[in-house]
């Protein structure tokens, strides 16, 4: 799960705000899901081809475009004007940050997901990304490394689709491109407090971006 040495096409700022537009649309997914058992395929398949996409040529080639990941600049958008209509949204965003530093430092979770991903390339290639079977594996990947380190994260949400194994495997195949998303703005140099010292500057880049 690294990003590419390969230059970039924005500034610092919005190589970061990219980065985060594609973990906060992937964590909405996830809220989705686990509230009504069904995804948007389109943001799905954003979510998930991430995480194939090794070495792509920029932040925002990783998602497939810089559109692709319009949902989330948007739902930036509104954090930042403090208008965001999902309030556990940044609270899960947070923990999964927390959740990838901890990650980062584990070498030999680190090299088993990565072991994993390229496992099951061919398969997203062959079949796409969000293919039930493909994500069973990406979300048996997340339980058996991620799911073991601290903080754990809970997805609340409607049990009677939670209680559905296609959909838990569904939201840790999504939680595990959140986490990608996340390693992606922490090596752009993301860090916690860009949202205490640059908030401002993030909101003009997202307003430039979008």
């Amino acid at each position: 799960m690294t990003a590419t040495d390969s230059p970039l096409h924005h500034d610092p700022i919005s190589n970061r705000v990219i980065a985060l537009a594609g973990l906060v649309q992937a964590l909405a997914q996830v809220r989705r899901v686990a509230d009504t058992g069904q995804a948007e395929e389109s943001i799905l398949l954003t979510a998930m081809d991430s995480v194939f996409r090794i070495d792509a040529e920029s932040v925002a080639a990783v998602y497939g475009g810089l559109g692709a990941v319009r949902p989330g600049l948007q739902l930036l958008r509104d954090y930042f004007a403090g208008t965001a209509r999902d309030e556990q949204l940044p609270k899960l965003a947070f923990s999964v940050m927390q959740l990838e530093r901890r990650f980062s430092g584990e070498p030999a979770v680190v090299a088993k997901v990565q072991a994993g991903i390229r496992g099951c390339a061919p398969a997203a290639a062959r079949d796409g990304s969000s293919n039930p079977d493909v994500l069973a594996a990406m979300g048996a990947l997340y339980s058996d490394t991620l799911s073991g380190l601290r903080p754990r994260i809970l997805i609340q949400g409607n049990p009677h689709y939670l209680a559905q194994p296609a959909v838990v495997s569904e939201v840790r195949a999504v939680l595990l491109a959140a986490v990608r998303s996340a390693t992606l703005w922490r090596q752009m140099g993301g860090n916690t407090l860009d949202f205490l010292l640059r908030r401002r500057q993030m909101g003009a880049a997202v307003d430039a971006l979008l």
